[in-house]
């Protein structure tokens, strides 16, 4: 039982980690579109 609970908690870690990522990503493209649109 510990032993699931455990994996459970790897795969939300990852999870997060994986989210966190995209987020990050998401933002730094779009503050460069938004650069590059506004300094056409």
């Amino acid at each position: 039982m510990m032993h699931d609970m455990m994996g459970g908690g790897m795969m939300w870690g990852m999870g997060l980690l994986w989210l966190l990522a995209l987020v990050v990503l998401v933002l730094s493209a779009a503050a460069l579109i938004k650069n590059f649109l506004g300094n056409r």
